[in-house]
């Protein structure tokens, strides 16, 4: 194990007897072992690799040659393509948790073709590149044998019906649920949330509710999986009632507090045009190669960035605002932009076993460039956060940033005070730069139009 801790084996890696995922010299690679010798070529030498990576589904590897971290049980190293951003389902927006199921339900349709199946369904298992969703696990598939059910069911209704279900049918906010349920939303919570109307749509009632009711029937019986022989038509008829119960989920983007920020701003055209300005400038100046737009909202600025060719996370607490942005995106092949829903005050933190297995928001980090706008006094006021500790959270997470700093005599700070005592005497701009002073140095400075508003440029010490 101590070639593995040398050569940085990712922690997420380890439940697989098939192989694993290492990092070595900032390279990524998977080892596959000689218990998915088979399996893995039959997925080579069927066509089944050709044809989904052909079609954008499954991430692209090549063989290598490299010393395997351990080579008594190793058949082949391989090296897949680099994801830009690592993200998770519970930072999706609910078209991309859909998108992602659709396309999990699309492989395995493909690998039936091929006289393959996938052996499971983890959400974990999807990652979006170029603006699409891409299965990136090599080592999920496995020849299929006539008869036998499809291994990954529970677990496809767990991490994606179940959860699309509870956003579509109960609220938006019930995602979360998969931080805390890091094997997906359990049936028979699900069927407890949901409303008695659900058991009246075939597809709830039949992989939901009657799922859940038939786990808590079986629940302790050993081989009652193994137990019936499934046809191959009829594991296809399943597939297709997935899909179906997952297009039929619904969800529209209103009713939250800042979806239509940019509507309520008090911009005048011109200050907005003015600030897009100054904002594409100063991308320009730095350069970057990846960028954080944090309080992105709709998009309006990460678009600035992917127009330069910046890749570009763009993170929001508000899960219609992302939504939004996330179709915007889709509609227009949008591929710089990856849109994440994300607290700022609780981001994601390392989780699963031994807290290793799913990052935090800072391990992913730091990225080049990070865009802060009309950001920063919701933070202080709203969450009491002192300018201290967002600069230097900031300073951990960036290496450029470019950072709005709105006055205390803004209407939009007014309009967060109007409900609450005011107790941020320190909130002034001498103090704003006093405390970002300390992690970074300040290359530019801009007025915005004919407000008090300031939009800094600024580099990490």
């Amino acid at each position: 194990m101590s070639e593995l801790t040398t050569r940085h084996a990712v922690p997420s890696s380890f439940r697989d007897p098939a192989g694993f995922v290492f990092w070595e010299d900032g390279a990524l690679y998977r080892q596959v072992n000689l218990v998915y010798r088979d399996n893995y070529d039959c997925l080579m030498n069927s066509g089944l690799y050709e044809k989904l990576t052909g079609a954008g589904l499954l991430v692209q590897h090549e063989e290598v040659e490299i010393p395997a971290p351990t080579p008594d049980l190793s058949y082949h190293v391989i090296r897949p393509q680099l994801i830009p951003f690592t993200s998770y389902p519970y930072e999706w927006s609910f078209s991309q948790l859909r998108d992602a199921a659709a396309t999990m339900l699309q492989i395995e349709k493909i690998c039936l073709d091929f006289g393959m199946s996938l052996k499971d369904s983890s959400a974990y298992n999807i990652q979006f590149v170029r603006g699409k969703p891409v299965f990136v696990d090599t080592l999920s598939f496995e020849r299929y044998h006539e008869g036998q059910p499809w291994v990954a069911y529970r677990q496809f209704c767990q991490h994606f019906l179940a959860p699309l279900a509870l956003m579509s049918y109960r609220d938006i906010r019930l995602s979360q649920l998969l931080r805390v349920h890091i094997d997906g939303v359990p049936l028979d919570l699900a069927s407890c949330l949901l409303p008695l109307r659900t058991r009246l749509n075939f597809g709830m009632l039949a992989h939901l509710h009657m799922h859940a009711q038939s786990q808590r029937h079986y629940a302790g019986r050993p081989g009652h999986r193994s137990s019936g022989r499934l046809s191959r038509l009829s594991l296809q008829g399943i597939v297709d009632s997935l899909e179906a119960a997952v297009s039929r989920t619904k969800w529209s983007a209103h009713g939250t507090e800042w979806v239509d920020y940019y509507d309520r701003t008090n911009y005048s055209p011109e200050a907005f045009e003015d600030k897009r300005r100054i904002v594409g400038m100063f991308l320009a100046r730095v350069k970057p190669t990846s960028a954080w737009d944090l309080g992105a909202n709709t998009g309006a600025f990460s678009q600035i960035a992917a127009n330069q060719g910046i890749f570009t996370v763009s993170m929001d607490v508000d899960p219609a605002a992302v939504e939004v942005n996330y179709l915007k995106c889709r509609e227009a092949k949008e591929g710089n932009i990856l849109p994440l829903v994300m607290d700022l005050t609780n981001p994601s933190a390392d989780i699963g076993w031994a807290n290793e297995e799913r990052m935090s928001l800072t391990e992913r980090g730091p990225t080049d460039t990070v865009i802060a706008l009309a950001l920063i006094h919701h933070i202080a006021i709203s969450n009491n956060v002192p300018f201290e500790k967002i600069a230097g959270f900031l300073g951990r997470i960036c290496r450029n940033l470019i950072i709005e700093y709105v006055p205390k005599t803004d209407s939009q700070v007014q309009r967060l005070l109007a409900t609450r005592e005011d107790i941020f005497g320190g909130y002034t701009r001498a103090a704003f730069e006093r405390e970002f002073e300390r992690f970074f140095s300040v290359l530019d400075i801009a007025g915005l139009g004919n407000s008090e508003r300031v939009i800094y440029l600024m580099t990490k010490k």
